[in-house]
């Protein structure tokens, strides 16, 4: 039973941040190898104000989501604007380059030391006894309920409101929503800035869970294979794509060795890319036009 709750947890995280992922490629064609550094500097964000500006656990994580939210926009408004209309291939190389300039931005800043923002926050990641010996954290709780409201946020908001069609819009047609009078920059940057805070947020909780360094941006790297495996395109794709990862990492963590798991994802993707390259909820449209 622990093994089932640990996969679950896993695969609802590998959710919340994958949601990004396809969010900003579903709208802006632009595949953000830069995920998981956003993801850290959400930990980040957290952590810094912890330290005596607002040690209360509330404002901190709305403020260091609006700290996330406004990094998204920054990053479309400042950098990806200007790629707009050029190949998928010179976007893939900006965000690379962006995550490396990431990396050393929370090196040089935060340093490579582990920090626990839960200490500075006041506040226990308590274990709960579920069934039997099996046992989740206070923080996996959060990572399961994060990912069902921000999946049925999203799945709401881009089926019924104005913005979520328009969205949908943009990311299908781009020419024929500009004529419509459908501003495209607007849309890209709010995808970004939603797909940032989803990650940020994933950074922030997995922090308080166990800790940050500026490593935490693999955990984003090994969460890349899930929208692959979904479906680049697919918002549905991301939850089972997820917890075939996940299920792939906690065989590889229990029955061969923790070292295993670091690929696990990686095989999953490349039996994937064998099998159905365009993934179990994808378009072999979207994989020809990457």
């Amino acid at each position: 039973m622990q093994i089932l709750i640990n996969l679950v947890v896993m695969a609802l995280l590998y959710s919340l941040i994958c949601s990004g992922y396809v969010l900003i490629y579903r709208s802006s064609r632009v595949l953000n190898l830069a995920h998981g550094e956003f993801m850290a500097l959400g930990g980040y964000f957290i952590f810094t104000l912890s330290l005596g500006i607002f040690p209360n656990p509330v404002p901190s994580f709305v403020l260091a989501c609006v700290l996330s939210l406004a990094l998204g926009f920054a990053v479309y408004f400042l950098l990806m604007r200007f790629m707009a209309g050029e190949s998928i291939f010179a976007g893939v190389l900006v965000t690379i380059a962006l995550g490396i300039f990431f990396r050393g931005l929370m090196t040089l800043i935060w340093t490579s030391q582990l920090w626990h923002p839960l200490h500075y926050l006041g506040m226990k990641n308590v274990s709960y006894q579920v069934f039997g010996d099996a046992a989740i954290s206070t923080f996996g709780i959060i990572k399961v309920l994060s990912a069902v409201v921000l999946f049925t946020f999203l799945f709401f908001c881009l089926k019924f409101t104005r913005w979520g069609l328009r969205m949908r819009a943009v990311g299908e047609n781009p020419l024929l929503a500009a004529q419509r009078g459908i501003s495209l920059h607007k849309y890209y940057a709010l995808s970004w800035g939603i797909g940032a805070l989803s990650a940020g947020f994933a950074g922030m909780i997995q922090a308080c869970d166990s800790g940050l360094d500026p490593e935490m941006f693999i955990i984003g790297l090994k969460a890349f294979p899930v929208v692959l495996v979904g479906g680049l395109d697919s918002l549905v794709g991301v939850i089972p794509g997820a917890f075939v990862v996940a299920a792939a990492e906690i065989i590889a963590i229990n029955y061969i060795s923790p070292q295993a798991s670091e690929v696990a994802p990686f095989v999953v993707l490349l039996s994937m890319l064998i099998i159905r390259p365009w993934g179990l909820f994808g378009t072999k449209e979207e994989l020809e036009r990457v």
